[in-house]
């Protein structure tokens, strides 16, 4: 589930990074007392909560929220299945779980074949920030067929749309921060850079200050295995993708004893820094744009881009979006196209290969003083529903991203890093570079560095690398199968296009499909065209 790409705690497909000080026994122990309602009880006059004795009320599920991404209840699935929606309660504060409770928003459809029923297939689609009971009805036709021996369940991870939301800016000002200059050229840009940074922060503080130190990966974690308690499951069964590879990894090392069949695609690298996942990005957005153009000049006639050559027509984008910098041009309605949100338009179509003809269309469009198209797709990108509201995805991926990584950096420190940035990509460096700063003002201090995801004891967990993922890069994947452990991670390379290849590949659909269905387990460095 991509983000806005700058600054750090928006960067697309992982604001943030993962793990420190805390160790896998400890943690799980942690978590598992407070799951199990194990403490002195506070005062003794109250009783120890037992949160994984609770019994969960599905119901007919409701529209999205806006802070969801709004639109219509889920409709049936073929065959007249219908989603079914509840709650679960967990402490606020693992640490203190006779303390405040929160609400976790969840979403089913029961399995097809329930005499073959595995149990609960449970999945995250990324961001962070992307709410789950939104997205799996959307996505749910790409399931159908491990929906044969599973319950399809999703869920809203704490922060995000109906799980208690993270809430920051009004949509006005969301509408006015989406479109502010993220590639400042100068001191006075770069103070309203800063300042901007600043508001949203405060933002956050002033509406959800109570919430932000407990909304990271590592808490995410431990609902996670409280949902496989109450759902009734031996094991959590687990569908990851992009970020939801960080979270999975993380549930793995804190538990790696109650791993099921586990399925992790579009893979963050556990193993980076926020810089050097940043500087990944803007390799891996550059390498997207290559294809693309390289494609548009072998159709010839056909392209309908400026240029003959690939490097054409980037000094052509290049030249178009430093003229929006200063003349922004009209979008949709009454707003104007301007050079950040054009940058995330193009950045949200490089996230498949289905997307390259409305990127050109788009571009050639915007040539013609149209940005229409453009800004539709950096509508996608940044959370803006029909309605004019904004979804808590910005808000949310914030307040995960800035509360998992402890890297805050300075002005300086970020200036000396935008040549790297510049060279990895000439159109995509300086947004994602800029992008640094993004943590720097946040009101609570960050966990770790980057994640501990080694499991030694798990069960098998496929890990898909795709070749050509922009937002992911290849080498994340070999650095996680590594990082999980010898005979955990199991490497499938998909050479391809696209963020994920679950969907875009008959041969990686036939090995996960078998391996969650059947048990069936590939062979490690399986490649996949």
């Amino acid at each position: 589930m991509p983000t806005t790409l700058p600054p750090a705690s928006r960067r697309a497909g992982r604001p943030g990074r993962a793990r420190r000080a805390v160790t896998g026994t400890a943690a799980a122990l942690a978590v598992l007392l407070a799951a199990a309602g194990c403490s002195d009880g506070g005062d003794g006059d109250e009783p120890p909560r037992d949160y994984a004795a609770q019994k969960l009320d599905w119901q007919p599920c409701p529209a999205p929220s806006d802070a969801e991404g709004g639109g219509p209840p889920p409709s049936p699935l073929p065959g007249g299945t219908a989603w079914e929606c509840s709650f679960m309660e967990a402490p606020l504060d693992y640490g203190d779980p006779q303390g405040e409770t929160i609400e976790l928003a969840l979403i089913r459809a029961r399995a097809r074949d329930a005499d073959r029923r595995i149990g609960s297939l449970v999945f995250n689609f990324g961001g962070p920030g992307g709410s789950g009971v939104a997205t799996l009805p959307a996505a749910a036709a790409d399931y159908g067929t491990l929906r044969t021996r599973y319950d399809l369940v999703s869920f809203d991870p704490r922060g995000v749309g109906r799980s208690v939301p993270v809430e920051c800016l009004d949509d006005r000002q969301m509408q006015e921060y989406v479109a502010e200059d993220a590639t400042p050229d100068d001191a006075e840009e770069v103070e309203r850079f800063v300042e901007g940074l600043e508001t949203f922060a405060d933002a956050c503080e002033d509406n959800s200050g109570e919430q932000l130190p407990h909304v990271g990966t590592l808490n995410a974690a431990r609902d996670m295995d409280l949902m496989r308690q109450v759902l009734g499951d031996e094991r959590l069964h687990y569908f990851g993708i992009s970020y939801g590879t960080e979270l999975g990894g993380v549930y793995a090392h804190l538990f790696p004893g109650n791993v099921g069949r586990a399925v992790f695609d579009a893979v963050v690298d556990p193993g980076e820094s926020a810089a050097q996942s940043s500087l990944g990005q803007a390799e891996g957005f550059q390498l997207a744009l290559t294809n693309f153009l390289t494609d548009c000049v072998e159709r010839g006639d056909d392209c309908l881009l400026p240029g003959s050559t690939a490097d054409e027509i980037q000094d052509w984008i290049i030249g178009f979006l430093d003229g929006l910098d200063s003349r922004p041009i009209p979008g949709i309605g009454d707003r104007m196209l301007t050079q950040s949100q054009a940058l995330n338009g193009i950045a949200q179509t490089l996230y498949s290969q289905e997307y390259w003809e409305y990127l050109e269309q788009g571009l050639d469009e915007a040539e013609g003083g149209n940005g229409a198209l453009l800004m539709a797709f950096s509508d996608a990108l940044t959370g803006r529903n029909e309605n004019g509201t904004y979804s808590n995805i910005q808000a949310a991926g914030a307040a995960i991203g800035c509360v998992d990584s402890e890297e805050r950096y300075t002005l300086e420190q970020t200036r000396e890093r935008l040549p790297a940035f510049r060279a990895a990509s000439p159109v995509f460096g300086d947004f994602l570079g800029w992008g640094l700063l993004g943590c720097t003002e946040w009101p609570v201090p960050g966990t770790w560095t980057h994640p501990d995801v080694s499991a030694p004891g798990s069960a098998p967990i496929l890990v898909i690398g795709n070749t050509g993922d922009p937002a992911t890069p290849y080498e994340g994947a070999q650095v996680m199968a590594e990082a999980l452990g010898e005979d955990v991670g199991v490497l499938i390379t998909y050479r391809g296009e696209g963020h994920g290849a679950y969907g875009n590949s008959e041969c990686v659909d036939r090995a996960v499909d078998a391996y969650l269905l059947e048990g069936t387990v590939p062979r490690d460095g399986t490649v996949c065209r």
